[in-house]
């Protein structure tokens, strides 16, 4: 199975919708994937991802199925305490990049920007939501790898939000979320695509094939010169 995830594309966050300019994202990343063998499209429920699932489906009519758990995740302050730039993880990863602090290290919860913040849990919950649907698609996970309880070659697609799918990715990798945030942080309507390969009754480890890849919307980043893609 190959999952794609494609981040939302430009959103107007306040009405949780797409801007003139996420449309045009929209309709850059339906085009880079009209080719794709897609037999399933899934969205977070979030009015920003759903149109952007809406302008991929335009090339396939398969309808778009929501997923709540992949709404984007909730981060700040977990106890009312001050939290280092109000929680927000990117700042937070940057921060430990300029303290030269590990962003790999198995102890990345405990560090000064995350651990009185909310996202970690929020990281976390969403990992375990986004096994229980693998073992919806045929993948059961044992320890740090899955499973194949149902081989199959299906191509779906995921659309969701920055801080949602660097939080699956964290979990199926076994990567700290800190890591994930810092080294992806996912461009509007970027494609990701992993790869779930194996026999029925194997375990296997995920495989990237292709990461943040945004080369759809360059164009349209040329044609509004000044506007920063983040």
């Amino acid at each position: 199975m190959r999952i794609i995830f494609v981040r939302h594309g430009h959103p107007n966050y306040e009405l949780d919708c797409l801007t003139e300019l996420g449309h045009k994202h929209g309709e850059a990343v339906a085009k880079r994937l009209k080719k794709e063998p897609i037999e399933k499209i899934y969205s977070s429920s979030c009015g920003r991802a759903m149109e952007t699932a809406e302008h991929i489906d335009v090339n396939f009519g398969l309808g778009v199925e929501k997923l709540e758990f992949m709404r984007e995740i909730k981060w700040g302050s977990a106890d009312g305490a001050p939290v280092y730039a109000d929680g927000h993880p990117w700042m937070s990863s940057d921060y430990m990049v300029a303290e030269g602090m590990d962003l790999l290290s198995p102890s990345w919860r405990e560090t000064e920007p995350y651990r009185n913040n909310k996202v970690v849990a929020a990281a976390d919950t969403l990992g375990e939501k986004f096994d229980e649907w693998l073992v919806a698609l045929g993948y059961k996970r044992e320890g740090q790898y899955y499973r194949v309880e149902n081989e199959n070659h299906r191509t779906i697609v995921l659309v969701s939000h920055g801080g949602a799918s660097s939080a699956a990715l964290a979990h199926l990798f076994n990567l700290p979320f800190s890591f994930v945030c810092s080294a992806i942080c996912p461009d509007y309507t970027a494609v990701t695509v992993v790869s779930l390969s194996g026999k029925e009754g194997e375990k296997i480890a995920p495989r990237f094939e292709l990461m943040n890849d945004a080369r759809h919307i360059r164009e349209i980043e040329k044609e509004t010169e000044g506007f920063v893609f983040a």
